[in-house]
């Protein structure tokens, strides 16, 4: 048998602990692998691109564990009341290659998005550092929102989005979040003060959400919807200004902002500096880029805080996946050929 945690099941999982407490206790779980990042293998993800949308998977393994993510992106989906985003995910053991938990990932991703996001600001934001603008307020807005509420010292949210719905979606959802929200008529209007800037837009294209002209010293810049190939939404001066972080440097620059720049371009790996090998932030002045694109360490980290939060509780079910003969070089004796199903007739 092997367990199973579906969207009802994580939905309860989280409420359990509290929204919050669950954001940093998968903050922690991220850090913890990203510090031994040599640890695991890493390929970029296995993309299968079309007109409408992309369809991923995003294998990794630390030698003890395996992990794969499927998802797809299709934004034009929203049109027909459909996900833009969804997503399973498996843990397995190496040793056996039986599968140990499948869960749904896309609630998942979101909150391991949000999480790494966040995760990542602690380290490259300057102290202090309390108002954050956001542009696009999709599906992923509100996990972005209470992560840096839940690991950073962000209390003040100045956002904006071209789609009036998106926009009262959010605010609805952040009513009672605790946090200072105000929606702004434009993104210029929106970055104006903030400390942290975040874009998180849908559309697979190349657009230019931030501007150089938007961007002043000091700012953290938190960029995530640019993350398939086609599809950016920093003008490229903004990249030549600032320090640019990344998970994978061979994923980034096919998928990040950072394609937009020449191969040599220099980019630190974020992992570096949360295991202490390199700086973050050197001054209050630099300008720091998170370009990321979500890498599978990330989703490995969330299905093991998944599996030990489930654990001996009644948030997961056990689902036959797995064949079990009694002699496992009898695979054919499952089938049973002389037992007629019920009902039928000879």
């Amino acid at each position: 048998m092997v367990q199973y945690v579906g969207t009802t099941n994580l939905a309860r999982l989280v409420r359990h602990v509290g929204l919050e407490a669950f954001l940093r206790g998968l903050a922690g779980y991220i850090e913890d692998d990203f510090r031994r990042w040599p640890q695991f293998e890493k390929i970029p993800r296995l993309a299968s691109h079309s007109a409408s949308g992309v369809i991923e998977l995003m294998p990794t393994s630390d030698g003890a564990l395996y992990a794969f993510k499927y998802v797809n992106g299709h934004p034009c989906n929203t049109a027909a009341g459909l996900q833009t985003v969804t997503a399973f995910g498996v843990l397995s053991d190496v040793a056996t290659g039986y599968p140990l938990l499948l869960s749904e990932m896309t609630l998942l991703t979101a909150l391991r998005t949000a999480a790494t996001s966040a995760l990542v600001a602690r380290s490259l934001a300057r102290r202090g550092s309390r108002v954050m603008a956001m542009i696009g307020l999709g599906a992923q807005s509100e996990f972005q929102a209470m992560a840096f509420r839940a690991l950073t010292d962000v209390r003040r949210l100045q956002v904006h989005d071209t789609d009036p719905a998106a926009a009262r979606k959010f605010m609805r959802n952040m009513a009672r979040a605790g946090m200072e929200v105000t929606l702004m008529p434009t993104s210029t209007g929106a970055v104006m003060g903030a400390d942290i800037i975040t874009t998180i837009t849908a559309d697979k294209q190349q657009a230019t959400v931030l501007s150089d002209n938007m961007v002043g010293p000091g700012v953290h810049i938190n960029a995530v919807g640019g993350d398939c190939p086609g599809k950016t939404e920093l003008q490229p001066g903004i990249l030549s200004r600032g320090r640019v972080f990344v998970e994978l440097p061979e994923q980034t620059r096919v998928e990040g902002e950072i394609q937009q720049m020449p191969d040599d371009f220099p980019v630190t790996e974020i992992w570096r500096v949360l295991a202490g090998h390199e700086p973050g932030r050197v001054s209050d002045h630099d300008i720091t880029i998170f370009d990321s694109v979500g890498f599978a360490t990330e989703d490995f980290s969330a299905l093991r805080y998944v599996r030990d939060g489930v654990a001996g509780t009644d948030f997961c079910a056990d689902i036959d996946l797995l064949t079990a003969p009694r002699d496992p070089r009898d695979l054919f004796g499952l089938l049973d050929l002389h037992e007629p199903e019920a009902g039928n007739s000879i």
